[in-house]
């Protein structure tokens, strides 16, 4: 068997590596999601990846090698908890991704209540109900529609500001809840599979989408801290805000159009629809970034948690 060789990669390589392990351990994801993931390993910045992707999907490549590259605490713990978020992205783990996990944690040596902890932490986001009993009255007034969809856009794009990976596994979940509002608006009573659909209808997907937003705090340096806070560049911050805002205005205006002519909309025109949207809303998020850093300042884990739940109002 290939073993990854110490000498030439970086911890970012192997928790970029453990994201791809935890992305391809469901053999049930779609072949499409699963190029997704494979074109961004060559597009992740590091010249090891493409290769390490590769050998993955070969099963040429031990997760016993890409661990021993994490030999700070700090980073074991940070790989336990992004590959909790690809797995549960969907909603529910498969039995594959939690014989991976089980084996993941193994392999990482963590104690059970550390790993208990950030499982506690993941599940209470990545697996929140797309409803809940807290959310605002749906409105089908137009105004009122796009003024809920820029706020969702504003929040995860201050959402992927924040270094923490907590921060990512909210911006999925809050898509979703968002979509949820948006259906029952139109008369449409919505769970997580057909939001799963309406998103992969638009080439979205879940798990492609959990692994390029860990990717980019990885590349930005994720898992460094600077007095007690996990630090990033400032470039790097706003381009992924920039997709995250984008992604979250786009799947909103669409999700309005498509709940509205009844779900016959066609996946040709919904992908159409997506990039020309999300291109409108790139050029939107320079507009809207001070209130965007503005948001980010103020959230701490407590309130993304509510927000995630529906207890609190986006």
């Amino acid at each position: 068997m290939t073993t990854l060789a110490t000498s030439t990669t970086t911890s970012q390589d192997a928790l970029l590596a453990v994201c791809l392990f935890a992305a391809f351990a469901d053999g049930e994801k779609s072949d499409a999601e699963r190029e997704e993931v494979r074109r961004l390993a060559d597009e992740f910045g590091s010249e090891n990846l493409p290769s390490i992707s590769r050998q993955i999907l070969l099963r040429k490549l031990p997760l016993e090698s890409v661990v021993a590259n994490l030999a700070e605490r700090e980073d074991r713990l940070l790989a336990y908890e992004m590959a909790l978020g690809v797995c549960e992205v969907n909603g529910s783990i498969t039995p594959d991704e939690q014989d991976f996990l089980d084996t993941l944690r193994r392999l990482l040596n963590l104690g059970e209540a550390e790993s208990r902890t950030a499982e506690a932490s993941v599940d209470a986001l990545a697996l929140s109900p797309v409803s809940s009993p807290g959310l605002p009255a749906a409105t089908s007034d137009p105004a009122e529609s796009d003024g809920m969809i820029l706020k969702y856009a504003i929040l995860n794009g201050a959402l992927e500001i924040l270094p923490e990976t907590l921060a990512s596994v909210a911006i999925i979940p809050l898509q979703m809840k968002m979509v949820y509002r948006i259906g029952k608006s139109r008369g449409v009573e919505l769970d997580r599979s057909n939001i799963k659909d309406f998103l992969a209808t638009a080439g979205l997907g879940l798990g492609s989408q959990m692994v390029e937003g860990f990717a980019r705090k990885v590349m930005r340096g994720l898992g460094k801290k600077v007095a007690g806070k996990l630090a990033g560049r400032a470039a790097d911050q706003i381009t992924g805000s920039a997709f995250s805002f984008a992604s979250t205005y786009a799947i909103g205006h669409i999700a309005q159009k498509y709940y509205s002519a009844g779900s016959r909309m066609d996946t040709a025109t919904v992908k159409s629809l997506f990039g020309s949207l999300s291109q409108k809303a790139r050029e939107l998020h320079a507009q809207y970034l001070p209130q965007i850093q503005n948001r980010a300042q103020s959230l701490n884990p407590t309130e993304i948690l509510s927000l995630v739940r529906g207890t609190t109002p986006v």
